[in-house]
């Protein structure tokens, strides 16, 4: 890796604008976001776009953050796990995964909840397959997918019930 220049440039990270210091142009969003922004809840597995646990939005848009350049992400509006619900205070989403005993060893759960909320935005009452193909992007290695399936038709079913 080059040596970082004296570069600076301001991501809008969880409704917070972040500066980026003395980076490197080539880093990659997940990077810039675990080790300069100290947001650790996007995990780097394959770092190839194929796990699906560095997921993130950016502009509304589901990405792997492992894939996207940070420098190429200014002016978009990212978020992170960290910024799906206030601290201390789990988005239905994230509730619905610990209720439905969706979460095993946690790895793949940003990501896999990340997935969740773009799903659920575009589509609120997706079916199993819809559910199964939009969630095909992430690996989990302990679940089996049955309790995450749970999950997702539990937060659609209370958020038809709520309206």
């Amino acid at each position: 890796m080059s040596e970082p220049s004296n570069l600076v440039y301001t991501l809008h990270v969880n409704g917070h604008a972040s500066d980026v210091r003395d980076a490197w142009l080539g880093e990659s969003l997940l990077y810039v976001l675990r080790e300069r922004l100290g947001l650790m809840g996007s995990k780097g597995a394959c770092e190839q776009g194929e796990c699906g646990s560095c997921s993130v939005l950016v502009d509304g848009e589901l990405v792997c953050s492992c894939l996207v350049l940070a420098a190429g992400a200014v002016g978009q509006q990212i978020i992170t796990i960290e910024g799906v619900a206030p601290a201390g205070a789990p988005s239905d989403v994230q509730q619905a995964f610990v209720d439905a005993g969706a979460v095993q060893c946690g790895f793949c759960t940003p990501g896999l909840i990340m997935a969740t909320h773009s799903l659920l935005e575009r589509s609120p009452e997706p079916t199993e397959y819809e559910i199964r193909e939009e969630l095909s992007g992430n690996i989990c290695r302990c679940t089996g997918y049955g309790r995450i399936i749970e999950a997702v038709q539990r937060v659609a079913v209370a958020r038809r019930g709520a309206q």
